[in-house]
């Protein structure tokens, strides 16, 4: 069984989490940064899955499983959230969020 090459898969998440950092770094929508941060997430979870291919362990299979359950309870958070920013401000703009008194 021929898989990817760890050179290739290790590339790949790589390229995937600095587009996610970039999503993060530029967008201004809360909705957007949510999702690049997903991004983030499988990247490092697609990292640990060549890692542990390589190697032939499960262990990478077993912290991508917990990477999607920590992106889970990430997203239910960060969507209450942005659902209570979007009724207090009627935006969903990172910047008026900023600009917020407390």
């Amino acid at each position: 069984m021929n898989g990817v090459s760890m050179e290739a898969g290790l590339l790949l998440a790589a390229i995937l989490f600095i587009l996610g950092l970039f999503g993060v770094l530029i967008r201004r929508n809360i909705i957007f940064m949510l999702i690049s941060v997903e991004i983030m997430l499988n990247a490092a979870g697609l990292a640990f899955i060549v890692a542990g291919m390589r190697w032939a362990q499960p262990d990478g299979q077993i912290m991508f499983i917990f990477i999607l359950t920590m992106a889970a309870a990430e997203v239910s958070v960060g969507l209450a959230l942005i659902l209570q920013l979007y009724h207090q401000l009627k935006t969903l703009d990172s910047d008026a969020a900023s600009r917020m008194r407390g």
